[in-house]
């Protein structure tokens, strides 16, 4: 359901919330290297996550990317939406251009379904929910 690119944004904003408390920034090579990702994919994703206010930045040699206090707390369906768009939520699962309740494609009901559970989970859960396993060695960002 979510794209490639949307799941390493995931990730790279969940390990700039683990670095909050620290107050340090992360350069795109920490953040790839850490999320077991492409630099270029990695920097194109945080500019991308800046752009939607996401996330923030600083240039200068002291630079990098960080998150605020506010964002820390936003739902993650911030971060899906800024990468995968918000007809995530509303397309079709086989990608049909017209499908509805009036003319459902053969998985429809149970497409939407699943669909609408995946957006109350990101409108429920905030980034700082995903970190807090992570900085306790509960979860992992690798694998």
């Amino acid at each position: 359901m979510l794209s490639k690119t949307c799941k390493t944004a995931i990730k790279a904003v969940i390990y700039l919330c683990s670095k909050f408390e620290t107050g340090q920034n992360a350069s795109i090579k920490e953040v790839a290297e850490f999320i077991n990702a492409s630099e270029h994919t990695v920097g194109k994703i945080l500019q991308t996550l800046v752009k939607q206010n996401v996330i923030k930045s600083l240039k200068g040699p002291t630079g990098g990317f960080y998150i605020s206090k506010e964002q820390k707390n936003k739902p993650i369906i911030y971060i899906v939406e800024a990468i995968d768009g918000k007809e995530i939520f509303t397309s079709c699962g086989l990608g049909l251009s017209k499908c509805s309740s009036k003319h459902p494609c053969p998985i429809h009901y149970e497409y939407k379904e699943a669909r609408d559970k995946m957006e109350e989970l990101f409108r429920e859960k905030k980034v700082n929910d995903l970190c807090q396993p992570v900085n306790n060695g509960l979860a992992y960002l690798i694998g």
